[in-house]
């Protein structure tokens, strides 16, 4: 039996690479990428100049799908050598074929999600191992797909609801929660890097550590159970030491999320809770077969606010979703005006192969699901813009996304209601004191003077 060997003045093969979907997805990316970099390997930033490529892909919903098999489609016709993973690598077609294989027989491998190892023999297969390394070629905080300053920090995988609007864990499967000392040391990794946000992401944060019992692990020495608010407390004293941010992602409203609140009105984490509330309705909250109902919701933020008066909260809605009536369809919206919902979001529901929403009877019209998403937009944006309009005035701690000429022109950064790519920004206008710079990665007062579409307005002090 005989191995490649690859002369050591021989270039490392380069690998292309493209990463879809949400930021579940980015951090199995950053997975890959940082074995590959552990291996040896080199990245290319175009087709032609790759060895192969690996497309990272989104399935959740027909657009993503779309964009997903538009992505291979072009990677096969830049480069010819591509390799598949993601969630679309786990969907079938309606002949119950791999749906990836079917619109492109061309590809080299298709793997499912959170599949690093099936990747990577993928690569040794049709792109040879350089060498093993002997001194160690990545940072210790991995590859990472985001600028310097922030990183996303993934403390499960997979899902144990059933929704039947959603296939996410036939994609990738129940509850898995990661050991809290690994979380944990990944977190003072990031910080020691650089990082000075930290969005923590999931398929269901709240849940964290529900599957292993809230098992006691350890970190520093001590005993610290795999739990969510635990998780928080160790999070926010790591943190502390750094200056930097927390924010919590996908977190649904369970009554144990309320323990959570006093860490945000103390500092410790952002007041800041990013919470998939779909619908208000009790009967269509049935039919998604979703968790708690909008009374009880609305009771919950109540009592959040009266904790920490100045958390902000995003949430993600469905519009139109099956047998929606026009009375279910007003409940929602009036539950938003009730709500005050700081951001919120809007899909017109849309059929996912594979979902069992599916065979719901009273399906919706697509121009019907369309208006009324464009009705639930039009509510959300008239309370975000006087929300924003009640911080003109105030001095927010905004941290700097971009600020070319040392923000001698202005930049842009985001306070703690403002999460990367998601929500607004804050449009910072040049300083009045020429001392004052600005640097990305870095802090900054700014004084709010004005609104923007979504944006505040800061200038710097």
């Amino acid at each position: 039996m005989s191995s490649t060997v690859i002369p050591a003045e021989a270039a490392a093969p380069k690998i292309g690479f493209v990463s879809l979907g949400c930021p579940k997805a980015l951090t199995d990316s950053e997975l890959i990428l940082t074995q590959l970099q552990a291996e040896g390997y080199r990245t290319s930033k175009t087709y032609d100049g790759a060895d192969l490529v690996i497309v990272n892909t989104c399935g959740f919903i027909d657009d993503a799908v779309r964009e997903s098999l538009d992505a291979i489609g072009e990677a096969l016709a830049g480069n010819g050598r591509v390799i598949v993973t993601g969630c679309l690598g786990a969907k079938t077609g309606d002949d119950g074929s791999n749906l990836v294989r079917q619109m492109h027989p061309k590809v080299l491998a298709v793997t499912g999600p959170h599949a690093t190892q099936e990747v990577m023999d993928a690569v040794h297969q049709y792109t040879p191992k350089p060498h093993d390394p002997f001194t160690d070629l990545v940072p210790p905080q991995g590859i990472k797909l985001t600028p310097r300053h922030y990183a996303y920090l993934k403390i499960s995988e997979g899902c144990n609801h059933r929704c039947t609007f959603c296939i996410i864990p036939g994609m990738r499967g129940d509850l898995v929660s990661r050991p809290i000392g690994d979380v944990l040391g990944e977190a003072q990794r990031l910080f020691e890097s650089g990082v000075k946000e930290l969005l923590i992401v999931s398929q269901d944060t709240s849940a964290y550590g529900v599957d292993v019992k809230y098992r006691t692990g350890f970190w520093d020495g001590k005993p610290v159970k795999a739990r969510l608010l635990d998780l928080c407390e160790q999070l926010g004293r790591l943190a502390e030491g750094f200056g930097a941010w927390v924010r919590l992602h996908y977190v649904y409203p369970y009554p144990h999320v309320d323990d959570i609140i006093p860490l945000m009105a103390s500092g410790r984490v952002l007041p800041y809770l990013d919470v998939p509330f779909q619908h208000a309705h009790p009967e269509v909250l049935k039919r998604m077969k979703r968790p708690a109902s909008g009374e009880r919701n609305l009771e919950r933020l109540a009592r959040w606010r009266e904790i920490c008066p100045q958390i902000v909260v995003r949430s993600t809605f469905i519009a139109g979703f099956p047998g929606e009536t026009e009375s279910e369809f007003e409940a929602l919206l009036e539950f938003v005006r009730e709500a005050r919902i700081d951001r919120a979001g809007c899909f017109a529901y849309s059929p996912v192969q594979g979902a069992a929403a599916n065979a719901l009877a009273g399906q919706l019209p697509a121009e019907l699901r369309e208006e009324r998403r464009a009705r639930f937009m039009a509510v959300a944006e008239k309370l975000s813009t006087h929300k924003l309009q009640q911080r003109v005035g105030a001095t927010m701690q905004v941290l700097v996304d971009h600020a070319p000429a040392l923000g001698r022109r202005g930049g842009v950064g985001r306070s703690y209601a403002d999460a990367p790519e998601i929500d607004g920004q804050v449009q910072l206008l040049p300083p009045e004191k020429a001392s004052k710079t600005l640097k990305v990665g870095e802090f900054t007062r700014a004084r709010i003077v004005g609104t923007q579409g979504h944006d505040l307005v800061g200038l710097p002090v």
